[in-house]
């Protein structure tokens, strides 16, 4: 086995793969908490510096201005629909902390990585049913749609390097070795050649 190919590399590839993942996620809770004057800012950029996007997609300058519009209510008439967002962001960072776990141990903690895929995979039917029930633009429910396609492919990667360290670190540690109960040990300790068991003959006196 080469070296690039060998459990020290592996695991080094696997982690730098699982710390990307990790920071995604972290900031994809943190930037859930400010989301009023996220839109704001947003919403100020579009009709200044920006401008020239929100006049290439009018769509997009007329959702970001809406959802503004709907959080500054919620903000000063209802708070307490925020709240719903925190459990949102603080959802995303306990997730980013289960994945400490493949980070220190891939192969035994592989399952942390099969979880992760099938989040991914659920945020399409998630987006495809909810969307339309919520009123969110189909386009949105498309970029929905992309970060659990976008999400599952590093995930893969992963996987796939896990199950080739795997197989690294069996060929690494040899053969097992296969135990002999204690009894069988003992009667293969005694055991010789053949007739070795036998008695001896007797010599019987002489004439």
């Amino acid at each position: 086995m080469n070296e690039a190919n060998g459990p020290v590399a592996l695991l080094r590839r696997i982690r730098v793969w699982l710390v990307l993942f990790i920071v995604c996620l972290v900031l994809s809770g943190l930037t859930a908490f400010p989301l009023v004057t996220e839109l704001r800012l947003t919403e100020e950029a579009l009709t200044s510096w920006a401008s020239p996007v929100g006049e290439l997609f009018p769509g997009l300058m007329e959702w970001i201005v809406r959802v503004g519009d709907g959080l500054d209510t919620a903000d000063a008439q209802h708070p307490f629909l925020l709240y719903g967002t925190d459990w949102l962001a603080f959802a995303h960072l306990v997730i980013a902390v289960a994945f400490y776990g493949p980070y220190r141990d891939p192969v035994r903690n592989i399952w942390v990585i099969e979880f992760g895929m099938i989040a991914c995979v659920g945020i399409i039917p998630l987006a495809l049913i909810c969307g339309p029930i919520r009123g969110i633009p189909f386009w949105w429910s498309v970029i929905d749609m992309s970060f659990g396609v976008l999400g599952i492919v590093p995930l893969l990667v992963v996987r796939r390097m896990i199950r080739r360290l795997e197989a690294a670190q069996a060929a690494q540690a040899g053969p097992p070795v296969q135990s002999v109960p204690a009894g069988q040990a003992g009667q293969a300790g005694q055991a010789g050649p053949p007739g070795a068991g036998a008695p001896a003959p007797q010599v019987v006196g002489g004439p």
